[in-house]
């Protein structure tokens, strides 16, 4: 019986999903039986749990890595590095500082998800546990960024000053070094606090919380408070079209990595799967979100000349 918190159907059905790397290592040390089919040769196992479909390590059965998620974070990096530099440009706007540390992190999300889920290195070294467990710190991290960005933008703090930006990178850190500590135990077992009882069950609460419950919780509070400050702040409609078109975007990618990338897998002959259309679809609506931010802070620049007081 599956409970909450359980990670094993996630791990079998979804090809790529990068937090089965913990559990993998965890299951080497602790209950290797478990590890079958797909997953019982490290050194050619794709990522995930006896996944139904994956992606060989490279090299094995004529494997290019997760080649299409490759090509995918390769341009997403590009876009998000053109969304800073123009950030950077709109000096007078409200929330840039914030804004823009929200886009480093998605940009630093990038890097580490390519490594996580390309099926570049052997399942169960400590370099994969590592770069997966950053990984997932930098995510929650993210999501804690985008929420932090909606509250700036109700001025209940003024933005760019120590008493907004303090307690932003305050909990930037704190979601960043817990879930990356978490992570870590999940995969190497520090303790027993974060153990999987059973071990096949590859349960761990605090884990799916974070990387699972609370980036689905950020979005929806962005959105509403986004909401609030564009209809009932600013009393304007056309910015929150791109709002709406955000949120659109992120739910299609989240289907297109749970409900697709399976078929897809399967489709192609397990060369590739869904994980680069959720990583396009994910970079599309960050670069939404920009455009919806210019479109609410576009009086507050001075775009040929800057006059400092």
């Amino acid at each position: 019986m599956t409970k909450f918190g359980d990670f094993a159907p996630l791990c079998h059905q979804v090809p790529s999903y990068p937090w089965c790397n913990l559990f993998y290592r965890q299951l080497q040390h602790r209950d290797p039986t478990a590890l079958t089919n797909l997953s019982s040769d490290a050194t050619s196992a794709p990522v995930g749990i006896n996944p139904e479909c994956g992606i060989p390590r490279v090299g094995h059965d004529s494997s290019l890595a997760n080649i299409a998620n490759i090509v995918a974070c390769g341009l997403s990096i590009l876009v998000t590095l053109l969304l800073v530099f123009w950030t950077n440009r709109r000096r007078a706007a409200v929330g840039r500082v914030e804004f823009q540390i929200f886009l480093v992190l998605y940009f630093l999300t990038i890097p580490f998800q390519l490594i996580s889920t390309g099926s570049f290195l052997e399942q169960g070294t400590t370099a994969l546990t590592v770069i997966t467990a950053i990984h997932a710190g930098l995510v929650t991290a993210t999501f804690w960024a985008l929420l932090g960005n909606a509250i700036v933008s109700t001025q209940v703090v003024e933005d760019g000053t120590m008493s907004s930006l303090v307690p932003f990178h305050f909990f930037v850190v704190a979601f960043f070094a817990a879930t990356t500590y978490i992570s870590l135990d999940v995969g190497f077992s520090f303790t027993t606090v974060f153990q999987s009882t059973p071990p096949a069950s590859q349960n761990s609460i605090a884990l799916f919380v974070l990387t699972s419950i609370w980036p689905a919780a950020a979005a929806i509070l962005y959105l509403v408070i986004m909401t609030y400050v564009v209809l009932g702040m600013l009393n304007e409609v056309r910015p929150m079209w791109y709002y709406v078109l955000a949120a659109i975007l992120f739910v299609l990618s989240q289907l297109d990595y749970f409900l697709l990338s399976k078929v897809i897998c399967k489709g192609a002959n397990s060369k590739i799967d869904g994980s680069f259309v959720a990583t396009i679809l994910e970079t599309a609506a960050v670069a939404v979100l920009y455009f919806a931010w210019r479109s609410i802070t576009e009086e507050s620049w001075e775009e040929d000349i800057y006059y400092p007081r």
